[in-house]
């Protein structure tokens, strides 16, 4: 009891000031008015960040504070409060927001908050802090490391010291961490959390090897740049003395049996003198020898087979659009006149029996289903029994590709089987026309599905269904890039189909590569491109299909056109796509990651962009997080 005592007068005297400032900001009329402990918070807050008075913050109801600017409330309880680039100038005082106990978005990036960051521990529910470009202090706070449902933590451009705590590590929700352009020291903790989309610590005094994890090698050079003491494999520069190799876990791996080399898990072993050196170094130089040899022989033996009959060729790795251009134009026109052109009859693909004629499929009946950039698509029923969808492709942008490389083009392509693709079951070929024949999807495309009537406004899909369709298209884009040499060229929400069970299924994949692309008319479909194929010669790859899928991504989530979507940094990303959609609250959180996915799929670099199957990964985690929350809330009632 005497301890309670001595406390009181302190107690009463910190009660005091704070009913100060909350009744300065209360009518006369509401000297009576119940306010509530949220409200509170807000205004401590802006006593101490907003001394120039940028935020106009009155109370007159109870519950107005979830009305005031950058305040968003859910069940009358502050669960989101966003102040970026709000001209604050102050401090981040202790013990205001941090009573925020149900706030689980915090953002008060890009203003002109300084001193230390407080302790956020109390904050238990924080999903995303960002808090950069400010002028904030000191170390990182040893809080961070309790909010284990933190996914988002972005400080960069502040004046932090000290070392990045180890325990980051375990933070086994995080997505995107950003630490760039403080002034920590030490080394990179050993971050492998396979959830990690957004990471980048450049501009720090690092110094020490970057650890050989699965996920810290995922990111490029430019993630660690500016810190000249770092040294390993991912910003090419060797370290003095051996490090250990830091391993995923055994599920890590990439996808349809990506080699463990292609997936950055390179086991070294350390050898413990010079004379192990020594034998290591002539043991590579005789396995690179031998590597050198078999390469050479390999070269000779293609050149010998491509010199063999056309069937053979067939086998050939060389993209139609590599042969195309390698060919002369005076070879192209004579092998023209030579190829396959009048055949009477349909070439079916990967050895499936003919179950009708040409004859027959024109005969048949048909109805127009839409014109795209490579041709035009038609519903063909065949004696009333076949239904199949036929792809007319534009014979003035195909005139460049010789009937021989259509041919082979086609039966690389037929042989492609996947779930989440349809299949390619024919084709056929003559002097001035070309057709490729799919099987028909019943419930349309995904374009129909995101956009419905152009005079309605379209509401963004739910996010279980964006997972789901984001799920199946890479799938199938991660099967073409790893089962061939092909890549699809031409990804767009319209190549999109709906399968029976409401499967996505990509379709029209590697036309394109067939066609001259070099002008299209279609703001969308120029949207999708990638930025080093847009007005320029240079080939789509397999990177230029992982920016379309992340444009798909974008217009998933905003039911919004590719040409509607503005030039934002992958920060300002995640607010366009909330602003958006007009139903946060739950499902923010799982918004936020399909966002941070689509982000780093249309970066402008397509050396930082991930390769297919890991974007297919990322996504699986995401699933797999969301299942697993959603199986701890069923049996923990009420779920936060």
């Amino acid at each position: 009891m005497p301890h309670s005592k001595a406390l009181f007068p302190l107690f009463f005297f910190y009660f005091t000031i704070l009913t100060t400032v909350v009744s300065d900001h209360l009518p006369a009329t509401s000297s009576k008015l119940l306010i509530s402990s949220d409200a509170v918070s807000l205004l401590s807050f802006k006593s101490k960040a907003d001394l120039d008075n940028r935020l106009l913050y009155t109370l007159h109801e109870r519950f107005d504070y979830c009305q005031w600017q950058g305040v968003k409330c859910a069940q009358g309880r502050v669960v989101r409060f966003f102040l970026q680039g709000s001209g604050l100038r102050g401090v981040f005082a202790s013990d205001t927001l941090t009573r925020l106990d149900q706030l689980r978005i915090l953002c008060l990036r890009n203003n002109s908050l300084s001193g230390p960051i407080p302790d956020l521990s109390p904050l238990f529910n924080l999903k995303a802090l960002l808090l950069d470009y400010n002028f904030f202090s000191g170390s990182l706070p040893p809080s961070f490391l309790l909010l284990h449902r933190l996914r988002t933590l972005s400080l960069s451009y502040n004046n932090l010291t000290g070392s990045i705590p180890v325990e980051l590590v375990n933070l086994d929700r995080l997505v995107t961490l950003r630490l760039d352009s403080n002034r920590f020291n030490g080394t990179v903790p050993p971050l492998n959390q396979s959830s990690l989309l957004i990471f980048n610590v450049s501009g720090n005094n690092l110094t020490g090897p970057i650890p050989a994890t699965l996920t810290l090698a995922r990111f490029h050079m430019a993630s660690f740049s500016g810190n000249p003491g770092l040294c390993g494999d991912v910003v090419s520069k060797a370290c003095d003395h051996p490090r250990p190799r830091i391993f995923g876990s055994s599920n890590a791996t990439g996808y349809l049996g990506q080699s463990a080399e292609s997936q950055g898990n390179i086991v070294v072993s350390s050898l413990s003198s010079k004379k192990h050196k020594s034998n290591s170094l002539i043991l590579g130089f005789a396995i690179g020898a031998s590597i050198l040899i078999s390469s050479f022989v390999g070269l000779i033996a293609l050149v010998m087979v491509s010199k063999r009959s056309v069937s053979k060729n067939l086998e050939s790795p060389k993209t139609a659009a590599m042969e195309a251009m390698d060919a002369p134009p005076g070879k192209r026109t004579e092998e023209i006149d030579g190829a396959h052109h009048n055949s009477e009859n349909l070439v079916f693909c990967c050895g499936e029996a003919q179950l009708y004629t040409l004859e027959q499929l024109m005969r048949g009946s048909a109805e127009l289903l839409g014109r795209g950039s490579i041709g035009t698509t038609y519903k063909a029923v065949v004696d009333g029994r076949h239904t199949l969808t036929v792809k007319r492709l534009d014979a003035g942008k195909t005139a460049g590709t010789n009937g021989q490389v259509f041919e082979r083009h086609m039966e690389m392509v037929g042989r492609l089987r996947h779930p989440n693709l349809v299949p390619v079951r024919a084709y056929f070929q003559a002097e001035a026309e070309r057709l490729v024949i799919f099987d028909y999807q019943s419930n349309g495309s995904l374009f129909n599905l995101i956009h419905g009537s152009r005079s309605a406004r379209a509401k963004p899909l739910h996010w279980t269904s964006c997972l789901k369709i984001a799920e199946d298209v890479a799938h199938g884009l991660a099967y073409i890039h790893q089962t061939s040499r092909l890549i699809h060229g031409n990804l767009k929400s319209s190549n999109v189909l709906l399968g029976v069970d409401f499967e996505a299924r990509v379709t029209d994949y590697s036309l394109s590569l067939l066609t001259d692309s070099s002008t299209i008319d279609d703001p969308d479909s120029a949207a999708c491109k990638a930025p080093e194929t847009r007005n320029t010669n240079r080939p789509p790859t397999s990177k230029s299909d992982v920016y379309a899928f992340g444009v798909l991504l974008l217009e998933l989530l905003t039911s919004k056109y590719p040409s509607q979507h503005p030039f934002l940094v992958p920060m300002d990303v995640q607010d366009w796509v909330r602003t958006m959609r007009d139903d946060y609250g739950a499902e923010d959180e799982q918004l936020g990651m399909l966002t941070e996915v689509a982000s780093i799929c249309t970066v402008i670099s397509p050396e930082q962009r991930p390769a297919m199957w890991q974007v297919l990964k990322m996504i699986q985690e995401i699933k797999k997080s969301v299942t697993l929350e959603a199986s701890i809330c069923r049996q923990r009632l009420p779920c936060s």
